[in-house]
Formats: C-alpha cells, sequence, structure tokens
C-alpha cells in the first residue's frame, strides 16, 4: 500500500511531533512514523522522568533541613518504589497529551519501523518511507518533503559495556529497583552531575571522575567552580582531570573497579556500580540513510541553518544533527525545519540563543557565550556579577549559596551571555534569553521592574552590575 503526504517524520521524539503540529497548523498533510512511543527520549528516557525524580531528591532534601525552618520530621525514609510510580504516572500523562495532539491535528501515526527508499516507482527521489507496522503490515510514504528526527542513545565508552546490572546507562538508572550503596559516575558533563545530586540526596555514596579540568566544561569556568563547591560539601566526590583506563576494568559480585589515571597518579576506584554518562550519540544507522545523498560528518547529519540537508527536499532536526542536543531545541529546530518547508523563510536557528539548564541542586542555567568564548571571539567585555546572599527572597528560600553573571560587549553595549547558579535559576533563564533575542542591552532589563521580593531580581541586579549600577551589592 502507498501513501502520499506533503511532509512525513521519521521519529516521533520532541523534534518530530512538534514539526508535525506546526505543519498541521500550516495546513499540510502530515505523518509521523515512530517504532516506540511518541514523546521519543526526553518524555521517555531523558528529561521527564529524570526531573521527575530529580524533585523527589529535592523534597527529600528539604524535609531534611526542616529543623532549619522550624519543621521537626521523625521516622522519615525515602522510598524509591514510590519515587518510580510518580516518575511514570507524570510521563504517562504526557504521553497521553503528545497522543491526544496527534489525533486533535489530524496527523497520520504510523507505529513501526520506517527505512528510507531510493528513487523508485512511486517516486523519481529519495526520501520515500518504508514502514513495517506493528501487525506486519507494509506500507510505502511518498512525502514532499521529509524530516528525519531519529534522535540519540547513550554513547558508550569502548571497553566499558553497559549489562543494565552492574554497568549503567542512564536508560538502565531510570529503571532501578534499588538503590545502590555507592556509584562511580564517569562523565561530569549535564547528565553526569545531575545523576551524582539526585542519588547523593537519596543517600548513596557518590563519585564522579571526569576526563576534562572541571565539571560541565561546556558552561562559564565561574559556574563549574561554584558547582563543584557545592557537590563537594555534599559529600559528592570529584576527581576532575582523570582519564579512565578501561583496560583495568573488573566486574565482581560485590561491583566494579577500576583505575584512572590524573597527571601521573593512577587512583583505584571501588563501587558497587558505575553509571557510564559521557555524552550521547546520533541514531544515524538502520533506517536508509545511505540510501540518500545526505551528508554525514562526524557521526551527524550535516544541515544549514533551515536545517535543509544535502537533499534539498529532505530536512533532519534534534539529536541527530548534533548541537546543543536539548529538547527545546529540538522543537525550535522542528518549527524552523517546518516553516522553510512552507516558505516562512525569516524563521531561522540560532544556537547562541538557546538557554542551558541544569537541574542540580543548586540548579545552573545560561544563554549565550561564555566569558572565555566571549574574549575568544574579540569581545571587550564587561561584566556584572551579583551573589544570591544578596537577594531577600533567596534567603527566605534558604538558599543564599550561587549568583548571576552577565557578560556584555564594551563598544555595542550588547548581552554576549547570561549565566546563574542558584534556586530555581532555570525558571529565571528566560527573560535574559528574551533580551538577547530583543537586542536588549544590560540597563533595559536592569531598570525593568522586578517584583519584591523574587529571586527574579538578581537577574534586574545583576544587568545593572554591569555599569556598577546595582542596588543591593
Amino acid at each position: 500500500m502507498t501513501q502520499s503526504f506533503d511532509i512525513v517524520i521519521l521519529g516521533g521524539g520532541t523534534a518530530g511531533y512538534v514539526a508535525a503540529v506546526r505543519a498541521a497548523q500550516l495546513g499540510k498533510t502530515v505523518a509521523v512514523v515512530e517504532k516506540d512511543k511518541l514523546g521519543g527520549t526526553c518524555l521517555h528516557r531523558g528529561c521527564i522522568p529524570s526531573k521527575a525524580l530529580l524533585r523527589s531528591a529535592e523534597i527529600y532534601a528539604s524535609l531534611r533541613d526542616g529543623e532549619r525552618f522550624g519543621i521537626e520530621v521523625s521516622g522519615m525514609r525515602f522510598n524509591l518504589g514510590k519515587a518510580m510510580e510518580r516518575k511514570q504516572a507524570v510521563v504517562n500523562q504526557l504521553h497521553r497529551g503528545v497522543e491526544y495532539l496527534m489525533k486533535k491535528h489530524d496527523i497520520a501515526v504510523f507505529r513501526g519501523t520506517g527505512r528510507l527508499i531510493g528513487p523508485s516507482i512511486f517516486s523519481p527521489r529519495s526520501g520515500s518511507v518504508s514502514v513495517e507496522q506493528e501487525d506486519g503490515e507494509i506500507v510505502t510514504l511518498v512525502p514532499e518533503h521529509l524530516i528525519i528526527a531519529t534522535g540519540s542513545r547513550p554513547r558508550t565508552l569502548g571497553g566499558i559495556e553497559p549489562d543494565g546490572e552492574r554497568i549503567l546507562t542512564s536508560d538502565h538508572a531510570l529503571q532501578m529497583k534499588e538503590l545502590p550503596a555507592s556509584i562511580v559516575i564517569v562523565g561530569g558533563g549535564v547528565i553526569g552531575v545531575e545523576w551524582a545530586s539526585m542519588l547523593n540526596d537519596f543517600g548513596v555514596d557518590v563519585t564522579i571522575v571526569e576526563y576534562a579540568d572541571r565539571l560541565i566544561p561546556t558552561e562559564d569556568e565561574d559556574i563549574s567552580r561554584e558547582l563543584e563547591k557545592s557537590l563537594k560539601r555534599r559529600g559528592v566526590n570529584i576527581w576532575t582531570g582523570a582519564a579512565v583506563q578501561t583496560d583495568t576494568l573488573e566486574i565482581s559480585e560485590a561491583g566494579v573497579s577500576f583505575q584512572a589515571v590524573r597527571g601521573e597518579e593512577a587512583v583505584s576506584f571501588t563501587a558497587e556500580k558505575l553509571l557510564v554518562s559521557v555524552g550521547r550519540q546520533a541514531n544515524i544507522e538502520g533506517f536508509g540513510l545511505e540510501n540518500t545523498d545526505v551528508k554525514v560528518e562526524n557521526g551527524l547529519i550535516k544541515v544549514n541553518e533551515f536545517m535543509q540537508t544535502a537533499e534539498s527536499h529532505i530536512y533532519a532536526v534534534g539529536d541527530c544533527i548534533g548541537g546543543l542536543q536539548l529538547a527545546h531545541a529540538a522543537s525550535h529546530e522542528g518549527i524552523v525545519a517546518v516553516e522553510h518547508i512552507c516558505g516562512q523563510r525569516d524563521h531561522w536557528y540560532a544556537p547562541h540563543l538557546v538557554p542551558r539548564c541544569i537541574y542540580t541542586r543548586t540548579e545552573v542555567a545560561s544563554v549565550g557565550l561564555t566569558e572565555r568564548e566571549a574574549r575568544d571571539k574579540g569581545y571587550d567585555v564587561k561584566i556584572g556579577k551579583v551573589p544570591f546572599q544578596a537577594i531577600g527572597k533567596a534567603l527566605v528560600h534558604g538558599s543564599g549559596e550561587g549568583f548571576a553573571k552577565v557578560i556584555a560587549d564594551r563598544r555595542s553595549g550588547d548581552i554576549v551571555g547570561v549565566h546563574m547558579i542558584g534556586a530555581h535559576v532555570t525558571e529565571l533563564i528566560s527573560e535574559a534569553a528574551l533580551a538577547q533575542l530583543l537586542n536588549a542591552v544590560p540597563w533595559e532589563v536592569g531598570r525593568t521592574i522586578h517584583p519584591h521580593p523574587s529571586l527574579s531580581e538578581i537577574v534586574g541586579e545583576a544587568m545593572l552590575a554591569v555599569d556598577g549600577l546595582a542596588i543591593g551589592i
């Protein structure tokens, strides 16, 4: 059986289903091919389930600290099973929401494995999709335009193969039935530090081993140092600049052990479990990409600023093209691709405008360039930095650690980067992202009236601090 559509989307994750909805809004006939569940990694194995567990960790930590607020609690314990049940309930509710969106917008969903086919009797060009559906029936989808949104999977470390028991990926960790007494996390990037924060709050003995010379090495150096201090105060063991020697790995009934080299020193690590968190790998294999002229570089599909591949009718979005590999970035990429297909060429993808969030305790959020990146690009930077200790709501909240840092260009006055670490900063970064989108300068944001007391005051104060005009410091 053959069916034709204006747009076929291979993959129903965040990038795919958002693109589908936008295309339907613009009057296109749309089909989505998904072999697993709509919602993809973010909904089922990433953002949502991990943040649900991080929320459990946050509440548990707050209750342990309750006496400071005049709340005395006795007999408290953490129930992993209940936390996992709540996590799954959140996922299920959101999954039903995505299914509803497909029906609401009359988007055809083909459940099965899709494979790209080259030019055929159905179409003179590549990009048609043969779908083997769950019931075994095969249908061929012929689109005017194809969007590849196949996502990514946890990257593994050669010589340390995850088995789901002793050696875990984040996918495995989200299905844990029991908490280990101890765990070593190989990788101190975003996913690694989030799991370290969560498991530490749950009472697990946590060690991070990171190859780079600091945690979250893509973030601003001041933020990295502050996060490391915060995690160390809570008892997390951190080893940076350490190269794991995979050939020393040993697995036993008691746990895992291995060595890492830092400088000229060999350090031994032993724990009940090991979590491999060394990034994510694009899914570009197994669906017939070789049957097209789409270009691949360094394991990623190559696209232009409109998400267009080397074949002009084929687009790619989300983790399979690399970049920031964030759900909200993927959503935006999907919208950019669809609007370009529909002739709305004024909408393009600007990575420097995408906010980045890390949901540790305490949180990290940023948008734009780091200080080092700004200097390397030739900006004459001026910086405003305000501690949360100067913000009344932060002290009321019980968390005065952290700061906000604004980086501006002295010549133009433009904001080039904003970086924050502190309570609920992931809810504050959008103001900074909007400021950059609108090409605001710091004094414009600083003169915006921020309510008192609120955590948002730190944004206004940090903006004013760029020119030495902050009121509260």
